[in-house]
């Protein structure tokens, strides 16, 4: 892959060979950060999980303490009250059936995280085909699936993210922007680092973080040391 010249000026910040402290880490990618942009910033996990086993799964979701810089629109499906009460929380859209050919046939996707009362799931269900791949199937593990939409609906707004294992057992993660200072960031990492560090299966032996890595949008990744993170 390609680099351009703003890239290669802040990689020369990074030895590629040391491993970080998490506060030099996070000064050294708000340095090296190249784009005119607010850029977001990502952790990426590798685990010694082996996805392929039901029981060495991690999935979960924390409220980060300075949330995620961005705004999340929240796509409801509920009926009657709980429809009502999941307006005045203030979710986005909230719909029920009447959605369904909507996502389904016109490709409407303008909303990043979904909710679903219990009740409603058997209609969710038929848009597992559309929701699944993109990560955006409610799950009662990420409290997705609940009554208490409203609830639901704050925790998201003030910057619940979820975290997943994807095919190769890697987390990846959003903990901010660049604009954020480096104590919001230290926080923020430090609170999802705990929560997956307590989300570990017990049926995993042996090294647990194999590899942590913080980088910025258009920057280089920057390794942290895991042994110091446990």
């Amino acid at each position: 892959m390609k680099r351009g010249k703003k890239y290669a000026e802040v990689a020369k910040l990074v030895d590629r060979a040391a491993l970080y402290d998490t506060d030099e880490a996070i000064a050294l990618v708000k340095k090296a950060a190249p784009a005119k942009f607010d850029e977001t910033v990502e952790v990426h996990i590798r685990t010694g999980c082996d996805g392929r086993h039901a029981d060495q799964q991690i999935r979960g979701a924390v409220v980060l303490p300075h949330g995620t810089g961005k705004t999340v629109r929240v796509l409801v499906f509920a009926k009657n009250a709980k429809a009502d009460e999941a307006t005045a929380a203030g979710a986005d859209f909230v719909g029920a059936e009447e959605l369904i050919p909507r996502i389904q046939n016109e490709g409407w996707l303008d909303f990043d995280v979904v909710v679903a009362t219990p009740d409603m799931m058997g209609v969710v269900g038929r848009l597992g085909r559309v929701l699944g791949p993109k990560g955006l199937m409610p799950n009662p593990k990420a409290g997705t699936v609940t009554m208490d939409v409203a609830k639901a609906i704050a925790d998201i707004k003030a910057g619940k993210i979820e975290y997943r294992l994807d095919k190769t057992n890697i987390i990846h993660v959003p903990i901010g922007k660049v604009s954020f200072t480096e104590e919001q960031l230290a926080d923020n990492f430090q609170t999802l680092i705990g929560a997956v560090i307590k989300a570990k299966p017990s049926a995993v032996k042996g090294q647990f973080l194999k590899s942590v890595t913080i980088a910025s949008t258009m920057g280089p990744g920057v390794r942290l040391n895991p042994a110091k993170l446990v």
